[in-house]
């Protein structure tokens, strides 16, 4: 192993991660051995932890915030003063440490390098040893089949309405991996994690026009809408990209499902279809291809309701219908 620190390797444990020559590099990048003791030291209050490191208070209170910024301890508002924790898996490892403002280029190449070579072997263990994927489509912000009830949180026009707070990032995977020239700024962070990001002055504030106009732009440059997989949207909305993403990419060339469709599949009306080809271009899950006619025919267990190819039909010949019950999306992840 190239680093030999024993914290580097107890941290990822924690986090379930490997500890590879990549991890351990990486967390020797962003925490000193000191700082590695205080985040397994975790979780605690201030005071209580430096009563367990043997360090002064306002010691350990800087070393707290520095962390904090860095993205790699969370407070629990739950108490006064705040319980910090250590991230606690990949995903809050990968976004919120991406995200911290002094990151040096060689700490993001270092992330990139972990995506290409560590990532999809992780992504399809962690794909078996959860009961449903982390993440879910939601179809693009317009209309469905008249006739299908959309609900409140797989129509992100709600979402955005029924927010309090809202703030728009940088997407993380785009920022590390650099391969196509769509919008950097398109993830939208909701409620918790919008005071969060505002917090650490990784995101900034939004008002619900402008996160509109952000979803609107997103979906007219091919970007698909995610977000958690469950009722409740008081994350994020991601806006996600075939080549970037932590889980498009895996799952077009692996098939590695850690994202759920949406409840959605798109339909074409042959009589209105002008075989033009522009949606075919749209799907990024080779769930369209041309018939006979050229007109447009959908694979339906490879369409994951996404909506990016009504967006370009100038003929309105695409809708989209509900496949799945309204049960499909779990009211709590995990349950």
């Amino acid at each position: 192993m190239e680093n030999q620190v024993p914290e580097y390797s107890r941290m990822l444990e924690q986090m379930l991660l490997p500890t590879s020559d990549r991890f351990l590099k990486l967390i020797g990048m962003i925490v000193s051995p000191e700082e590695a003791r205080l985040l397994l030291a975790m979780p605690g209050q201030p005071y209580d932890l430096s009563q367990r490191l043997g360090l002064p208070l306002d010691i350990t209170d800087e070393m707290i915030r520095v962390l904090y910024f860095k993205g790699l301890a969370f407070p629990s508002p739950k108490t006064d003063p705040p319980t910090w924790r250590m991230a606690r898996d990949f995903v809050q490892l990968h976004d919120a440490t991406i995200l911290w403002p002094d990151a040096p280029q060689a700490f993001l190449d270092q992330w990139q390098d972990i995506m290409e070579n560590e990532w999809p072997a992780l992504a399809e263990k962690f794909s078996q040893l959860m009961p449903r994927p982390f993440t879910r489509v939601i179809p693009v912000g317009v209309a469905v089949q008249a006739d299908t009830q959309v609900l409140s949180y797989e129509n992100v026009h709600e979402m955005i309405d029924q927010a309090k707070t809202l703030a728009v990032t940088k997407c993380t995977c785009r920022l590390t991996a650099h391969k196509c020239d769509r919008p950097l700024e398109a993830c939208l962070q909701v409620n918790k994690a919008a005071q969060y990001s505002i917090n650490r002055g990784t995101g900034r504030e939004v008002s619900k026009e402008e996160a509109l106009e952000i979803l609107k732009k997103a979906e007219e440059e091919g970007l698909i809408h995610v977000t958690m997989n469950k009722h409740q949207v008081d994350h994020f909305i991601c806006n996600c990209c075939p080549c970037c993403c932590q889980t498009m990419p895996i799952l077009i060339k692996g098939g590695i499902r850690v994202i759920d469709p949406s409840r959605f599949q798109a339909k074409v009306d042959r009589e209105v279809c002008i075989a033009c080809g522009a949606c075919l271009e749209r799907c990024y899950f080779g769930a369209l291809q041309p018939d006979e006619e050229e007109k447009t025919l959908v694979t339906g267990d490879k369409c994951l309701g996404c909506g990016l190819c009504r967006v370009v039909c100038p003929s309105g010949a695409i809708t989209l219908e509900a496949v799945r019950p309204a049960e499909f999306v779990p009211e709590k992840y995990f349950s």
